[in-house]
């Protein structure tokens, strides 16, 4: 069984989708209802600006939606979709997910990302906060560290073994790396981001996302979607609301939901959007699995000719 999955923030990259774009109309037709519903150019928008501009949380993650989304749609033509049981995303890229699962439509999913950006980039203007990327500790030790640290910082992302994001206060997230570094992580890189994502700073946001949430119908879908915050299968389309609010204060538990994917039969994964992040990191957790993507015209026959072998 296959599973689709989609990258978050991070992913990113000036020209994203244009190969799909140009070469496919139904990828086309999702830059446009992404337009439509959100007045933002698209193509624009994933196409033209620069990098430091697309960093830009407002910027990022929809173009990550857009381009997530219509990778999905270009290879769901072209294969049998019914060979892909499941679905996941990292962070923003879980908004992607639930549109490819039919939970969400796609236009309610992109008017979701752009809420969500909006608001997560206001709270990171109002209480300024920082990540930074832990490399070559495990969890508990980190999570210790993070307990142990005066101020707001917490393990925000488990990525892969040995790839942690901690998040949280400016001082507490640069001590904390500190301390993770004496106690034998091998890297700390702080993170060009413009908020304390998945941490409890993002509380207020959050409830601004509920909000949002409650106006929005998400349906039962034809495919498992499996969830960030719990890092399992969502089987009532009801949880999601409450499910998508706290994803924004809570940790993005990565490698548990790639485990629970491999533990319910899935053992190849597609990754749809841009780059192969999130192929790199489930091939460090776990090497029997196999990682293919769609991002283009040469990613997409590589995969369609992977998936009939």
């Amino acid at each position: 069984m296959l599973a689709a999955v989609f990258p978050g923030q991070g992913s990113q990259k000036p020209g994203m989708g244009q190969d799909l774009f140009d070469t496919f109309p139904i990828a086309k037709g999702v830059f446009e209802k992404v337009a439509h519903a959100t007045s933002v150019d698209t193509a624009k928008l994933c196409f033209e600006l620069d990098e430091e501009t697309l960093r830009r949380t407002q910027n990022a993650q929809l173009a990550l939606y857009t381009c997530g989304v219509a990778a999905w749609a270009v290879l769901a033509a072209h294969c049998d979709v019914r060979q892909f049981g499941a679905v996941a995303g990292h962070s923003v890229g879980e908004y992607a997910a639930l549109a490819a699962a039919g939970v969400i439509s796609v236009e309610d999913g992109a008017k979701l990302v752009q809420i969500r950006g909006n608001v997560m980039h206001e709270s990171g203007q109002k209480h300024p906060g920082t990540m930074a990327a832990v490399l070559g500790l495990d969890r508990g030790a980190l999570e210790a560290v993070c307990e142990e640290t005066e101020g707001v910082v917490v393990v925000a992302n488990d990525n892969c073994p040995g790839q942690l994001v901690i998040s949280g206060d400016v001082e507490a997230v640069g001590l904390a790396g500190k301390l993770a570094s004496e106690r034998g992580a091998k890297r700390v890189l702080p993170l060009n981001v413009s908020g304390a994502f998945h941490s409890p700073l993002m509380e207020e946001p959050a409830r601004e996302m509920g909000l949002a949430l409650q106006a929005v119908s998400f349906e039962p879908g034809d495919r498992l979607v499996y969830c960030n915050v719990t890092s399992d299968k969502v089987t009532e389309a009801s949880d999601w609301p409450d499910l998508l609010e706290r994803q924004l204060r809570s940790p993005v538990r990565w490698t548990e939901s790639i485990e629970h994917l491999k533990a319910d039969g899935i053992t190849t994964f597609v990754e749809c959007g841009v780059g192969e992040v999130l192929s790199g990191l489930i091939r460090r957790i776990d090497k029997e699995l196999t990682a293919l993507k769609v991002y283009d015209q040469a990613s997409l026959q590589a995969t369609l000719a992977a998936l009939s072998a």
